[in-house]
């Protein structure tokens, strides 16, 4: 079963969203419903979600600042947004914050339940639209390797920034590498300090923005 927190300072669309994830019947339980970002942080405690369904602009604490302060205090706690808002600064300012993916509000129901499902498991969904523009960011700027970065990973530790930045959850990095989960948790561990992040989001976007991994294997 994974529980559900949902955020956003809409009455009608927390209500349509419970809806929608209690008629799923896709293993998905909603164990609480938040007006704001502090309202979610105070209910995490309490309910223990396994993904929070987070909007971004809400009054007092918005999307962005409440992801932040999830990533840090509850790292086992996954965020994946959902918004209308698709503008450059909100997509990266989420990305930044720790957000685990990015799907916009005029996604169908079965993309929106997939997403959750993905974003439990470990992986990074991110609406087509968000997705252009990641892509396009990158695309127009010239990757600039770090070159001590680079030198300090083990060609393992490349080869599982490659597929992190393509999504794969860790069950997938193990049957692609013919490792356990386990020996994959320990390698990504050691990714991040060396990469100097926190968590698989920030690690994939290093990754692009530096040139570190190959999107075309």
């Amino acid at each position: 079963m994974i529980n559900v927190l949902i955020c956003d300072d809409q009455v009608v669309v927390r209500e349509g969203l419970h809806t929608i994830l209690k008629n799923a019947k896709a293993g998905i339980e909603v164990v609480g419903l938040a007006a704001d970002g502090a309202e979610a942080l105070a209910l995490i405690p309490k309910v223990k979600p396994d993904v929070v369904l987070m909007d971004l602009k809400m009054p007092g604490m918005n999307g962005v600042q409440a992801t932040r302060l999830i990533r840090a205090a509850y790292s086992d706690v996954r965020v994946l947004v959902l918004t209308t808002y698709d503008a450059d600064e909100w997509v990266f300012d989420a990305i930044r914050a720790g957000a685990d993916g990015y799907l916009l509000k005029d996604a169908r129901q079965k993309t929106l339940i997939q997403a959750i499902i993905d974003t439990a498991a470990g992986q990074t969904p991110v609406d087509p639209a968000v997705a252009g523009k990641l892509f396009e960011q990158v695309a127009h700027h010239t990757p600039e390797r770090d070159g001590k970065i680079a030198e300090s990973l083990s060609p393992r530790e490349r080869e599982l920034l490659t597929l992190l930045a393509q999504g794969c959850s860790n069950a997938e990095i193990a049957a692609r590498l013919f490792l356990s989960e386990g020996t994959v948790r320990n390698y990504l561990s050691s990714l991040f300090a060396k990469l100097g992040v926190s968590d698989r989001t920030h690690a994939a976007v290093l990754a692009l923005k530096q040139g570190l991994a190959d999107l075309d294997e």
